[in-house]
């Protein structure tokens, strides 16, 4: 790490005990805990020696004051000799914490764990200075990266802060590649926290844009809707029969049945043609009959049923001769032929034939009328 000082471990063996000079009270002691681990070995060795051979030692000793960088105090006035966490040296990839006590193959001597103690002493030291060079790193890392999304933001007016949470003239929340980034006024510097106002006013702007747009579209809506109003009041005066007529002056005739006249009357060339009728849900409870027998007790309802609707790509002869027809007798329609395949939603192995109709489309005035008429069902696609 740049920050921190290489430590070798020839050198921390070789830290000597350090020396004060003798001044009045120099001979105090503190009375330490120091726990540390035994192997199987240091257990049977310990037994060996009239120990108890416990896996986790405790000895109490006396720390002489110009000893006391060696022992730490919790908050309740525990003093222990610094033995766990331990600290290694983990080659180039700095100093490595390891949160368990020392563990010994034989039980060690007072001089051995003050040697441990003191090599902790000097490796803490030199984990916290690596770690605040890393936490500096990452900082540094973090800002300029903020600096660089910032810059972006701000450099094209294109770009929007995410709508949830909403942009506030304080604080924002932007979407990059490389994960979500929030900007704080109050904690960033620039031009990071100059990114939250400008990301509320063009969320200001767009709300602005939008709502703008959509009253525009609905005047719109309200006048197209105004001149098909119109437009079915005045067939009907001219078209309608008397008793439509009259309804219509004393305006209550629904809308829905002066389209309907309409219609009946765009397509009255093809008033004897049947219509198609979207029969799926019965196919399906026929084809299940086919399949269990009368005995079937299983309802279908039109919302069991799933339909696929396309243009045909390919048609048989007599499919071809009804388009045609349909075409001649309504020159200016569009005359389509409509494919739909029927499944069951509980079992989509369960299908039948797919079902055809003939879909005539025709604009008259404001409304686009359309109508579709039953087709032969021989098998196309």
């Amino acid at each position: 790490m740049d920050t921190v000082t290489a430590i070798s471990e020839r050198r921390l063996e070789a830290v000597p005990a350090p020396s004060t000079p003798v001044v009045p009270g120099a001979t105090k002691a503190l009375t330490v805990t120091a726990t540390y681990l035994l192997s199987e070995e240091g257990r049977k060795a310990s037994l060996l020696n009239g120990g108890n051979g416990k896996a986790v030692q405790q000895l109490t000793l006396q720390v002489p004051a110009n000893r006391l960088h060696l022992i730490s105090v919790d908050a309740h006035g525990s003093a222990r000799l610094k033995l766990r966490p331990r600290y290694q040296l983990n080659g180039d990839n700095g100093i490595l914490r390891i949160d368990a006590a020392p563990t010994y193959d034989a039980p060690p001597d007072i001089e051995e764990l003050f040697r441990e103690a003191a090599r902790n002493h000097q490796l803490e030291r030199a984990y916290s200075a690596e770690r605040q060079a890393s936490k500096v790193k990452r900082r540094e890392a973090d800002q300029e990266r903020r600096t660089t999304v910032a810059r972006a933001f701000l450099s094209d007016p294109s770009k929007r802060a995410a709508d949830h949470p909403a942009p506030t003239p304080k604080r924002c929340l932007v979407e990059t590649e490389e994960g979500r980034v929030f900007f704080d006024a109050a904690t960033d510097v620039s031009p990071a926290r100059d990114v939250p106002a400008e990301a509320h006013r063009r969320f200001r702007a767009d709300l602005r844009a939008r709502r703008e747009g959509n009253l525009k579209t609905r005047a719109e809506q309200l006048a197209q809707h105004e001149q098909k109003k119109q437009f079915a009041a005045n067939w009907i005066a001219e078209h309608g029969t008397p008793e439509q007529r009259t309804r219509q002056e004393a305006g209550v005739l629904p809308i829905e049945e002066a389209i309907e006249v309409i219609t009946d009357h765009a397509f009255a060339r093809l008033s004897e043609r049947p219509r198609y009728v979207a029969d799926g849900a019965a196919r399906i409870h026929e084809a299940l009959v086919r399949l269990a027998g009368p005995s079937l007790d299983t309802v279908v309802s039109p919302a069991d049923v799933s339909v696929t609707s396309s243009t045909a790509e390919t048609m048989t002869a007599q499919q071809w001769a009804m388009v045609t027809e349909f075409r001649a007798l309504l020159p200016d329609a569009a005359v389509a032929l409509r494919v739909h395949r029927v499944s069951w939603k509980k079992d989509p192995a369960v299908s039948v034939d797919p079902a055809f109709g003939i879909l005539v489309s025709q604009r008259v005035g404001p409304f686009t009328l359309r109508r579709e008429f039953a087709a032969t069902t021989s098998v196309s696609t």
